[in-house]
């Protein structure tokens, strides 16, 4: 029997890191417990009624957020926060899987427009690798707004 898992990211504002990913991947924030949120509603806008409603105090609103897949089939992300600030490089980090299926310069081509519309995003591009088969088809190596390594590949 296999185990289903979730990615955590210790964050300094994991709303602003939640809404990153959630542009990058094309995930969702889930609606709050008990939420039925309406077509087209903002569920970053229900969690702040929410947490207003349960009486959160407005400083402790920003401890956590999540994002899931809208098709059921990526791993759950979870952004925590923490108090101190990322000080070295990551042990585990995310593959961003946006062309897998190229090679060669149409690749890095593709890779280079995905890593451009992540830059826009907030993104920072830190290093390209080129294809070096049969070990490697190529890839862009980036950081997240907080720090956090993740790579194009």
């Amino acid at each position: 029997m296999s185990s289903t898992f979730q990615v955590t990211f210790d964050a300094r504002d994991p709303r602003a890191l939640s809404t990153f990913w959630r542009d990058v991947l094309g995930y969702v924030h889930p609606a709050p417990p008990g939420v039925e949120l309406a077509p087209g509603a903002d569920p970053l806008t229900a969690w702040d009624e929410f947490l207003e409603r349960s009486g959160v105090p407005e400083d402790q609103r920003n401890t956590a957020s999540a994002l899931e897949d809208p098709e059921g089939v990526g791993p759950r992300l979870f952004f925590q926060q923490v108090p101190e600030d990322k000080v070295a490089k990551n042990r585990v980090h995310l593959d961003v899987r946006t062309a897998s299926e190229l090679r060669d310069d149409e690749r890095m081509s593709a890779l280079e427009t995905e890593c451009d519309r992540l830059v826009a995003l907030g993104a920072t591009r830190l290093r390209r690798h080129e294809p070096a088969e049969p070990l490697s088809i190529g890839f862009i190596v980036m950081a997240d707004p907080e720090g956090n390594e993740f790579c194009l590949d």
